[in-house]
């Protein structure tokens, strides 16, 4: 009997590794705004000797371990760097090994790494880019991303607003228009599902309350998911000196923290804040700012961190 038992422990741990194995999961590749940390023209940053103070533009990736597919969430100007991160901790067959790539607006730190899948560095056959209307028209009429649709580098596939798409038969994606800047395109998130969690990606709105009155609460798209990333751009007004930053529209990570103060803790727990930019505090592991949202049941997205859908 105690044979027996000891034998159905042994499958039972065997079977939860290899599904553990198996789950898919997200990987964050970069929490910086569009820029990246260091920015160009800033002078004074450690960023430029040392690595770990330097951080890679927003972009997250879906993988799928069971199919050997991979996503990504915006391809950003860190493309090559990121693709290449992606490799060492998701290695994937072919060129380049992407099952897709889904756009969230045409801001220069969202769309511009799609360069490097042209006819000047790899040459990608055919990657599929999920874009909203506007995005789609933007990328086929202006030089030299429709290039890359006449070379047949990219394949543009279409999103609507709330419609989802189906990757596979346990994974999901849907975009949802959020009010930011739309110079050029569409601005969405993203919710992620998969079989047994779903993420929220804002990378970037302009505020909460101005979705408040188009009738979209932040606070309800929390409480059905496990874990949203959500634009912590600036962690308070004041960071850029002499400039109005009521011009730069975002919500202050402070201002997201008093908004979900009242949250219970595991709803505030789910915040990971990302899309920082250089001058935010938060960014440093060791500053105020970051204990502050640590003492306040929130946290910072991390690169490389990894969490299963």
């Amino acid at each position: 009997m105690r044979t027996a038992c000891l034998i159905i422990a042994i499958l039972t741990l065997w079977a939860t590794a290899i599904a553990e194995t198996l789950t898919p999961y997200i990987i964050v590749l970069g929490i910086a705004q569009d820029g990246g940390s260091p920015q160009a023209g800033t002078k004074a940053h450690p960023g430029w000797d040392d690595p770990a103070s330097k951080h890679l533009a927003t972009s997250l990736a879906l993988v799928d371990p069971a199919t050997g597919q991979r996503w990504l969430f915006d391809a950003t100007p860190d493309f090559r760097e990121q693709l290449h991160l992606l490799d060492v901790e998701a290695p994937a067959e072919g060129r380049p090994g992407l099952a897709g790539i889904f756009l969230t607006h045409a801001h220069m730190g969202h769309y511009t790494g799609l360069v490097h899948l042209g006819y000047e560095a790899m040459g990608a056959d055919a990657v599929p880019v999920y874009a909203m209307p506007r995005m789609t028209s933007y990328l086929s009429s202006n030089g030299p991303w429709d290039q890359l649709v006449r070379y047949e580098n990219i394949a543009l596939e279409p999103l609507a607003d709330g419609i989802p798409v189906r990757l596979n038969d346990r994974l999901e994606v849907t975009p949802f228009v959020v009010p930011h800047r739309q110079e050029y395109s569409e601005v969405v998130g993203f919710r992620i599902e998969g079989p047994s969690r779903t993420v929220l990606y804002i990378p970037d709105i302009d505020s909460w309350t101005e979705w408040d009155v188009a009738g979209t609460h932040i606070e309800d798209l929390l409480a059905g998911v496990d874990a949203a990333y959500l634009d912590g751009t600036f962690f308070a007004d004041g960071e850029l000196p002499g400039r109005d930053m009521s011009g730069i529209p975002h919500p202050f990570i402070r201002t997201s923290m008093d908004r979900f103060e009242n949250l219970p803790d595991a709803e505030k727990a789910k915040v990971r804040f990302i899309h920082l930019n250089h001058t935010n505090p938060a960014l440093r592991t060791g500053s105020d700012a970051t204990a502050e949202i640590r003492r306040r049941g929130f946290r910072v997205a991390a690169e490389r961190e990894r969490l299963g859908l």
